[in-house]
């Protein structure tokens, strides 16, 4: 027998069927073995992995349109605090919160008025992109909506805590009117934002998000914050 106990005939039968099953890998491209697996046929036969799948790295590294997506969560809810947390410690230049009511902050980050404080005393520009509590679009979201908890009440609560820390120089808030702004929530933090496509009649914690970051000129993520850059410059000032 050999190191690995077998006898010559097994081990004949098994290279057999290894073969065999590498020859049908290679003679159908689209069965794509796993990558561990393909890999270690790749060192054994000493030659690159993509000479034998291309396709086995595109499925690992990114390389198209879709490099810039980081992670997509089936519900808001499901981005754990914690990655909100890093975001906001990350970031140096400008953070957006660009939701129609950005309720959701103030009640899930705790201490989240003196973290935005400190972030605009040290240089960071904080833009807060709200959804105007008395336009049409408003009153038409609540009734699509029908919760107790109101777009208007949402917006409010979200206008009394920024009233407590506006006195902070490099803190901004704008209201909005526009149907853009409803269906799209964006929150930026520098090269990185969360976005949430708002779908039908759903509320906001209960629709998808996306962790993207820039990755270069004309991405997604640049195309989600001229979206953002555009409402920006066609708000008016909260206060």
């Amino acid at each position: 027998m050999d190191a690995a106990g077998l006898t010559p005939a097994q081990l004949a039968r098994r290279v057999k069927v290894a073969s065999a099953t590498v020859d049908r890998w290679l003679d159908h491209p689209e069965r794509t073995p796993h990558h561990t697996t393909a890999s270690a046929v790749a060192n054994v036969l000493e030659v690159e992995l993509t000479m034998l799948w291309p396709k086995a790295v595109k499925s690992v590294v990114k390389t198209g349109a879709d490099r810039e997506i980081v992670t997509a969560y089936p519900y808001r809810t499901a981005c754990p605090p914690t990655v909100w947390d890093a975001l906001l410690d990350g970031t140096s230049e400008t953070v957006t919160y660009a939701g129609f009511t950005n309720y959701f902050i103030w009640q899930n980050h705790p201490r989240i008025a003196d973290r935005l404080r400190a972030k605009a005393a040290q240089g960071t520009r904080v833009q807060f992109l709200i959804g105007d509590p008395g336009a049409e679009v408003t009153a038409r979201r609540e009734r699509i909506e029908d919760v107790p908890l109101t777009l208007t009440t949402r917006i409010n609560i979200t206008m009394d805590a920024l009233s407590k820390i506006k006195d902070q120089a490099g803190i901004e808030a704008r209201l909005t009117d526009h149907d853009q702004h409803i269906a799209l929530s964006v929150f930026r933090f520098d090269d990185q934002m969360l976005v949430t496509p708002h779908l039908s009649s759903l509320l906001g914690h209960e629709s998808p998000m996306f962790h993207l970051r820039r990755m270069g000129d004309a991405g997604m993520f640049d195309r989600f914050a001229g979206h953002v850059d555009a409402l920006w410059e066609s708000a008016r000032p909260a206060w």
